[in-house]
């Protein structure tokens, strides 16, 4: 086995942890991660569907839930493979003005 995989579990662990924490995560992470799960497909390490469900492991690890709970059954529609749902909660917005 190369360091392939478990770099790109590690960089989950650590996404989905920042996320869970309520940390944001910043885009270059996400992007280089999405690369090197591409990349592990490409050479044969994993398939799609393989690191899939080892990704939806490890968001469950960080939020005691499944990727499916938060963004639907059909999430890997609106986040085909190799893209990884890491997104920061949406922060609170306050009028700035009073309502007329």
């Amino acid at each position: 086995m190369t360091i392939l995989l478990p770099e790109i579990n590690r960089r989950w662990a650590d996404m989905f942890a920042a996320l869970a924490a309520g940390a944001d995560v910043p885009p270059g992470q996400r992007l280089r991660t999405e690369g090197l799960m591409e990349a592990a497909v490409l050479v044969g390490e994993a398939t799609a569907e393989q690191l899939s469900l080892a990704m939806d492991a490890c968001y469950r690890q960080a939020f005691g839930r499944a990727l499916g709970a938060d963004f639907g059954d059909a999430w890997q529609a609106f986040f085909p493979f190799p893209q990884i749902p890491a997104m920061a909660r949406r922060a609170p917005v306050y009028p700035s003005a009073p309502a007329q």
